[in-house]
């Protein structure tokens, strides 16, 4: 019996003892294979994810292509047309629109779904390119891109709403990353391509050469983009706050283009157009305030972090918008470079955006951390237009280059981590509208930058040229294109280049207190855990 009894226990124990090492063995491989979101956490996975992320991504990479290949070709388009004068404004009418739209497409999305937005957010985009193809003049030129601004700005916040509908915050930071590396990739390719394109086959075919992309997107978004589980039927549109905030924009936007330029900065219509930017904005937030479903909800200001981050961003992105628009001119016009050349140049930018970005948002997913990217951003950019501030017509290629890398640099640093933070910070229920205020105010930032830059530049180069070229010379700026001016007298050449540098790098010197205050700000962030799951409920309770 004792042996039987010793025999029983000893194959109960060697029973339980292999029961355990299985359970061991099992626990440690699922730590092992689990992955880094939960399997249960609402997000997508796998196959599925990938191919919704390569639609997403397709659909930001044409247009972003598209935006910086128009880029390239602005002083030859502009020129062509008879509009050198209004140049800025091939640009700012793209921002104004597609920020006007922002919080309706972010508003619409949370309520109806984002799918079917989303595709026709794409077709107005493609729909305007083609508009700015066949334009004969400037005012269609500006039509074509008004449309297409109304479909960018829907494409830039739906795509990053959707990104939230499928993956979790924590693991999203990777996917950012890899966002702004498509944003570089795309920009170091348009300058490229669109100088090659306008050398050799005319400006023209740099909006239809990307219309074949466009329709890939379009059919990518339509198969792979899961349907919409958003079933509310009971919305209703802020027609009071969208249309407070489309004159809020419109005015301060032509305040700032026409100051110093058109009208003088103390004449009443400059005067009248901020003063009704100023009723407009009161009258918005009055309307918010007793709206059902207001586009951009008061309460969203009650985040210390969406405040510090919204601010952060329209000083940022001010000046890079201000900045980038207008240097692969300065090296066309300056530098006597060809557009291919010009853009190959601007390659240091975007790859240390590349870098950087793509760096950053891995590390946000592995450890968390996220505070210091938005600060390091921020101090980096500082020092960058320090330097940006010195260049002129004898600066050294190489050294204009490493200046470029250094802007890149800082700016793949944060840019993308800016809209982590502000999702992760509200309800994924409202996470398009919080992603498309954030955007509205980072697309103001970007429209006044542009417009101010291009106000004051305009102004400058004007009073340049005037002063300085000899007398009985006269030089139309309305028809200058790099190609025009290589048909001047060298020496004309030589002085219309020295004014181009003289007015348009001092402005440079404006965002760097901007930029040292953003840094500043960003100090306050406070760091939330970001959230594993799709379903985040906000960071309510760390308030």
């Amino acid at each position: 019996m004792n042996a039987s009894s010793e025999s029983s226990t000893a194959a109960v124990d060697g029973s339980a003892s292999t029961t355990a090492s299985q359970a061991v063995h099992k626990s440690a491989h699922h730590k092992t294979a689990q992955p880094t979101t939960p399997p249960h956490d609402g997000a997508m996975h796998g196959a599925k994810l990938a191919l919704v992320f390569i639609a997403l991504a397709l659909a930001m990479f044409v247009g972003s292509l598209s935006e910086t290949i128009a880029a390239t070709a602005l002083p030859t388009i502009v020129g062509d047309l008879g509009g050198v004068e209004i140049m800025q404004w091939v640009s700012t009418m793209y921002i104004l629109t597609s920020t006007v739209v922002m919080p309706l497409y972010g508003r619409l999305g949370d309520r109806i779904g984002r799918k079917y937005l989303v595709l026709v957010a794409m077709g107005l985009y493609a729909l305007g390119k083609i508009i700015c193809a066949l334009a004969p003049n400037m005012a269609l030129l500006l039509t074509g891109r008004g449309i297409s601004g109304l479909g960018g700005g829907g494409v830039i916040i739906l795509s990053q709403a959707i990104l939230a509908d499928v993956v979790s915050a924590r693991a999203r930071g990777k996917y950012m990353g890899a966002i702004g590396a498509v944003f570089a990739v795309s920009t170091i390719l348009g300058p490229v391509l669109g100088g090659w394109i306008v050398q050799d086959f005319g400006w023209r075919m740099i909006f239809w050469c990307t219309i074949p992309l466009d329709v890939i997107a379009i059919i990518l978004t339509g198969i792979f983009l899961r349907h919409d589980a958003h079933t509310d039927k009971t919305h209703t549109v802020d027609y009071w706050g969208l249309a407070f905030a489309t004159i809020f924009t419109v005015s301060i936007v032509l305040a700032a283009s026409w100051g110093g330029n058109t009208y003088a900065w103390d004449s009443w219509e400059i005067i009248c157009l901020f003063i009704l930017a100023l009723v407009a904005a009161g009258l918005f937030v009055y309307a918010e305030h007793k709206a059902d479903e207001p586009i951009i909800p008061l309460r969203l200001f009650a985040n210390r972090n969406f405040v510090l981050v919204t601010i952060a961003g329209m000083l940022v992105y001010g000046a890079m918008s201000g900045a980038m628009n207008y240097l692969p001119t300065f090296l066309q016009i300056v530098d006597d470079k060809s557009p291919t050349i010009a853009g190959l140049m601007m390659t240091p930018m975007m790859a240390g955006a590349l870098i950087t970005s793509t760096v950053t948002g891995f590390l946000a997913t592995i450890t968390g951390r996220y505070k210091w990217m938005p600060i390091a951003m921020c101090a980096v950019l500082t020092g960058g237009y320090v330097l940006l501030a010195s260049i002129g017509v004898s600066t050294p290629i190489m050294l204009l280059m490493f200046y470029f890398f250094i802007i890149g640099f800082g700016q793949g640093l944060g840019t993308q981590i800016l809209v982590l933070i502000v999702q992760n910070e509200f309800p994924h229920r409202i996470v398009g509208t919080a992603t498309a205020s954030n955007n509205f105010f980072r697309q103001i930032g970007m429209t006044l930058g542009t417009a101010v830059v291009g106000s004051v530049f305009t102004s400058r180069l004007v009073s340049q040229v005037s002063s300085s070229v000899p007398a009985g010379v006269h030089v139309n700026l309305n028809d200058m294109t790099p190609q025009m001016l290589n048909k001047l007298p060298a020496a004309l050449h030589t002085i219309v280049a020295q004014d181009y540098a003289q007015a348009l790098t001092p402005i440079f010197r404006v965002f760097v207190p901007m930029l040292a205050f953003a840094t500043i700000l960003t100090l306050f962030i406070r760091e939330h855990p970001l959230s594993k799951s799709v379903d985040n409920k906000g960071t309510s309770t760390h308030h």
